[in-house]
């Protein structure tokens, strides 16, 4: 982190512990970092999906610049059920990017996810940003698990980056992976 690494503070919060404050202000982080999205911005449903785990926060006196959340979900690996740690809302505030603070809250969240899931997994577009710091492109077919069966999400092959654990049993980037269904993007 640059010169403000002095005034900024670090910190993990279950999203019970955040207050309403704060977590008024990372939604707003949200809007403000994806209001250029192609994908349309930042919806109620990709915020849904951030609640309920844990939050990695970053914050210069006071002011929330950069956020993680992960949270946990159950992938199967060419069938093989997995504990998960799914990383959502990753965003730095426009006008602080390139100094470091996406990359401290990421690297805190490589450390969470390997002190206790079975892999790590995220969608995204921007696979440079991550695969420096560890994470690496699936390369197979993804699937949703559904209640009439697995339904191939062709869309989002290619977009979801894993991060080998010390959990982690070995498998291969080709082979199929699953996630349950849930309301928006499944991935």
């Amino acid at each position: 982190m640059d010169g403000d690494s002095t005034r900024s503070r670090l910190r993990e919060l279950r999203t019970a512990d955040l207050t309403p404050g704060e977590l008024a202000a990372i939604r707003a982080l949200m809007d403000e970092a994806f209001a250029a999205d192609e994908h349309g911005g930042f919806s109620d449903a990709d915020w849904d999906h951030a609640l309920g785990g844990l939050h990695v926060v970053l914050d210069i006196d006071g002011e929330i610049i950069s956020h993680a959340a992960v949270v946990e979900r159950e992938l199967h690996v060419g069938g093989l059920p997995l504990r998960a740690g799914y990383v959502e809302a990753v965003a730095t505030r426009p006008g602080h990017e390139r100094r470091g603070y996406g990359s401290a809250v990421v690297e805190r969240v490589n450390a969470l996810i390997a002190a206790t899931c079975e892999l790590g997994a995220l969608g995204t577009g921007r696979h440079v940003f991550y695969r420096r710091l560890g994470w690496e492109t699936w390369r197979g077919r993804a699937f949703l698990r559904t209640d009439d069966g697995p339904v191939r999400t062709p869309d989002d092959e290619g977009d979801i980056l894993v991060l080998r654990t010390p959990a982690s049993p070995p498998f291969d980037l080709t082979e199929d992976l699953s996630c349950e269904w849930r309301p928006g993007d499944p991935w």
